[in-house]
């Protein structure tokens, strides 16, 4: 079984890839978006504007991102695409491996995030990656390593923002001066590295013009198709979409998540807890997803991730209650858009109302109340002892 899942793991977004490079390069869209990020800094072209003769969208990521894309962006578009799928796929797997957690647990990880990841990869998406790098802000925090946890930390901030939330597991670590150090070393270092080929004033304009085109992007995620769109497939997108009240403000959901992320934190005997821990990094991987409204069905890769690892870690028996919500995480969000449904209640249904959401928001709400109700005990058959 274990040998398998492996094989699957590369296997499945690896063929999925083919029939996008076969079907040309409107279907690997996304992946030239990256590629250019690269290629229009090497040339010093605004990373931000609209090039309907390169790609169809707009670029929403860092300039740091060209970094990343370098030893992609190099290669033709077919070997690109797969080593970017190798790559993503790898690396997802290595902060599974590196989790706390026995080889038993980590493969229940894997069973469940399998299907999630091969549609995110497979659409060369950066979301998978971008997982990988909050799991491994914690794992190296957790084994006191604040130099890795700043880099991969600091690298999410500068390519999509959302690795600031691996700041949130620094406290149950401490080593407050030694992370603000690296975390200032790392995000000097990665903001300066595109800087070797497009200079500092191209790439500080091109941080500006960065902050920009978020802030537009927000409104447009709100507003574009709020009916049925495939962004703000969040928590507020969801209860917009079913209420009917579009003018809803996402305050009235992000100040109360903020408030219910932060109260784990003020239960600092149970800090040392690695059940504790595993369970906190689950509410913030399913968190950061469900109060986005940047959320489209990619994303939720790393919602299925927090939810895999919170399965995984439950202490004793499961309830049935669990177990259930296991199918529906399956059933609504993992195979959503899949063939599994007819089309019209796919678009008419769940795309329409955003129930892909619905499954993340049950679950973030379970590990919401079981971290404000944990009670000091652990269960050695599913939490290593590394």
């Amino acid at each position: 079984m274990s040998r398998l899942l492996h094989i699957l793991w590369f296997a499945l977004p690896l063929l999925g890839s083919i029939p996008k490079i076969l079907s040309g390069p409107k279907s690997y869209n996304n992946y030239l978006i990256y590629k250019y990020v690269f290629w229009n800094s090497w040339f010093r072209q605004p990373l931000f504007a609209f090039y309907p003769d390169k790609y169809l969208y707009q670029n929403h990521y860092g300039p740091t991102y060209g970094a990343l894309m370098a030893p992609f962006a190099i290669l033709p578009d077919a070997a690109g695409i797969l080593l970017w799928a190798v790559a993503s796929a790898g690396i997802l797997l290595y902060a599974i491996k590196k989790l706390p957690l026995t080889p038993t647990a980590q493969l229940i990880v894997m069973s469940i995030t399998l299907l999630e990841m091969m549609g995110t990869v497979q659409n060369q998406q950066f979301n998978t990656m971008l997982c990988a790098w909050i799991i491994l802000s914690f794992v190296y925090l957790y084994e006191r390593k604040p130099a890795a946890a700043a880099f991969f930390i600091s690298g999410g901030i500068l390519t999509k923002l959302y690795g600031i939330v691996g700041l949130a597991f620094v406290p149950f670590h401490g080593q407050y001066r030694k992370m603000t150090v690296w975390m200032l070393i790392a995000g000097a270092a990665l903001m300066a590295l595109p800087m070797l080929w497009a200079g500092p004033e191209f790439i500080l304009q091109s941080y500006a013009d960065w902050y920009e085109r978020l802030v537009s992007k927000n409104q447009e995620n709100i507003q574009t198709n709020i009916t049925d769109g495939m962004q703000d497939i969040s928590f507020m997108g969801m209860v917009r979409r079913i209420s009917g009240i579009n003018t809803l403000s996402n305050l009235w959901f992000l100040i109360p998540g903020a408030l219910l992320l932060a109260a784990p934190l003020l239960r600092f005997r149970l800090y040392s807890n690695k059940t504790y821990q595993l369970t906190y990094l689950a509410q913030v991987l399913i968190g950061l997803v469900i109060f986005s409204t940047s959320a489209e069905s990619p994303t939720y890769i790393i919602a299925v991730s927090g939810f895999a690892i919170w399965f995984a870690s439950w202490e004793g028996d499961r309830p049935k209650w669990l177990k259930g919500l296991l199918v529906l995480m399956f059933l609504l969000t993992i195979l959503s858009y899949s063939d599994l449904y007819p089309p019209s209640f796919r678009n008419q249904v769940i795309k329409r109302y955003a129930l892909k959401a619905l499954p993340c928001v049950l679950a973030w709400f379970a590990v919401t109340w079981q971290l404000l109700r944990f009670k000091e005990r652990e269960s050695p058959d599913r939490i290593s002892a590394g």
